[in-house]
């Protein structure tokens, strides 16, 4: 492993600017931190997920996420380097399939809700989606593999799918959408 942290302050980012992986020094407020940043958030939300009770094979495959996902990070710190291979997003697409042939079609969108997992699994899903305009965003401007924004494009498809089989899994129903035009026509 390379370097290790002996003291969490350096004083080096105190003008502004913050190290990458490959040595050089960037603005704080630059997209490629943007991008590492959401991916940063999008790996606490998974983080705090994981402290709820789920079925063994959804946090087998959530920390294997969150390994990826600093996979991703590292990539995105050194320009250029390339770390996420695209057998991540193959077990990510057989488990998609998995979990969601054990719902119901959707007929109707659905809120974010239902269970206290499920709604912090929205959450990562939303926050996933975040990221993903973010390293789009780089993509446009530097060099990011492709590969990259396929993977967080099919972990929010992931999250949604598994926020409905938490719900399911504990015995309660999607939140279904009622547009408020609905509501209105009943008054």
């Amino acid at each position: 492993m390379g370097h290790r942290l002996t003291k969490i302050y350096t004083r080096t980012g105190d003008d502004g600017t913050t190290g990458l992986g490959d040595g050089a020094r960037v603005a704080k407020d630059c997209m490629r931190i943007e991008a590492l940043g959401a991916v940063d958030e999008l790996n606490s939300v998974l983080g705090m997920l994981l402290t709820e009770r789920l079925p063994s094979a959804i946090t087998e495959a959530l920390t294997r996420i969150q390994h990826a996902l600093f996979d991703l990070g590292g990539e995105l710190s050194v320009p250029g380097h390339r770390i996420v291979q695209e057998r991540r997003i193959e077990e990510m697409e057989a488990l998609l399939d998995l979990w969601n042939d054990e719902l119901a079609p959707l007929k109707d969108f659905i809120l974010p809700g239902g269970t206290r997992p499920a709604a912090i699994c929205h959450l990562a899903r939303s926050v996933c989606r975040r990221a993903e305009r973010r390293v789009y965003t780089l993509f446009h401007q530097e060099t990011v593999s492709p590969v990259a924004l396929r993977y967080l494009n099919r972990l929010s498809d992931l999250l949604f799918v598994l926020a409905r089989t938490l719900n399911k899994t504990d015995g309660v129903g999607d939140v279904l959408w009622q547009p408020t035009q609905r509501e209105d026509a009943d008054r």
